[in-house]
C-alpha cells in the first residue's frame, strides 16, 4: 500500500504526529489537511526511498537560506537544458562539452545567447534565470 492510500483516512491529530516525527517540527499553522496528508506521504516515501540526495538538499537549503536565487557558482551538467521564452517565442539552450548549443550553433557562453536572442547586452546567467530576476 502507497503512502498515500495509508493516509487517506487518518484523521489530523495523527497526520500532525506523523508530520511532526517526520520532520522534528510542528506544521505550520492554517496548513490544510490535504496539503498536511501529501506532505507526511512524500515525506514518508522519501524516508523509505533515500529522499533527496545531500548536495540537492544542500543547495536547495542555500537558496532558502539566501535570497531565493541560485549562487552563481552553480554550475550546470554537460546535459543540462535552458528552457526561456522572449517575446513570445520559447528559446531551449543545452549544454554541450564547455559550452551552449542553441539552434544548431555552439557558443562559448549564455552571455552570447543572450544577445543573439534578444539583440542587446545581458547577463547570460540571469537572462536564463540562473541568478537574481531575469
Amino acid at each position: 500500500m502507497s503512502p498515500a492510500a495509508e493516509l487517506k483516512d487518518l484523521p489530523r491529530a495523527d497526520l500532525v504526529g506523523r508530520y511532526e516525527h517526520l520532520l522534528d517540527t510542528p506544521p505550520p499553522k492554517g496548513l490544510s489537511t490535504p496539503l498536511l496528508r501529501r506532505i507526511v506521504a512524500f515525506e514518508t516515501q522519501a524516508v523509505e526511498h533515500g529522499g533527496l540526495g545531500l548536495r540537492l538538499r544542500k543547495q536547495l537549503r542555500s537558496i532558502a537560506d539566501a535570497d531565493g536565487s541560485v549562487s552563481p557558482t552553480t554550475h550546470l551538467r554537460s546535459d543540462a537544458r535552458l528552457v526561456r521564452e522572449w517575446n513570445g517565442v520559447t528559446h531551449v539552450v543545452d549544454r554541450v562539452g564547455n559550452g551552449f548549443s542553441y539552434r544548431g550553433k555552439t557558443y562559448r557562453s549564455l552571455s552570447a545567447i543572450a544577445k543573439e536572442i534578444t539583440g542587446v547586452k545581458w547577463s547570460g546567467p540571469r537572462f536564463f534565470g540562473l541568478k537574481g530576476a531575469a
